[in-house]
């Protein structure tokens, strides 16, 4: 059960604590990210563009509301959904919109170019894996 949304609650107040939980640009982002392979941060930061604190933020209020699971590797934190059919209503949000589903499936494609992670860079020595978006970001 998600933490934010509380047995005993009317079921229209549990539906707008989890709508308000996903209803940010960036979290919906990286839902779409995780649900077909878990991902890390810096893959995160390679594909949404994003700070790693920003992205930091809105992992740990989702996975505060039991929204995404982690699991360390080494030195890599990985993220995936707890939920995968909160992709199902998001694409259906998509398509009552009339948006263009593609576009939000495309955050799932990997492997990225650039990408320092260690699931787009498997060759890469593991300890220089996600030091690349650090790097950047101190020039």
């Amino acid at each position: 059960m998600f933490e934010n949304i509380t047995p005993g609650h009317p079921t229209e107040t549990s539906i707008s604590n989890l709508l308000s939980l996903i209803g940010k640009p960036t979290r919906i982002q990286i839902l779409m990210v995780i649900h077909e392979q878990e991902a890390c941060v810096c893959h995160l930061e390679t594909v949404l563009g994003l700070r790693q604190a920003t992205i930091s933020q809105h992992l740990m209020v989702m996975r505060k509301a039991g929204l995404v699971i982690t699991h360390r590797d080494g030195r890599h934190i990985f993220y995936w959904l707890a939920r995968p059919e909160l992709v199902d209503l998001l694409e259906q949000a998509a398509s009552i919109i009339g948006s263009d589903l593609n576009a939000l499936r495309s955050l799932s494609s990997r492997p990225i170019s650039g990408c320092p992670c260690p699931q787009c860079n498997p060759e890469m020595d593991p300890k220089l894996t996600c030091q690349t978006n650090a790097h950047k970001k101190r020039r």
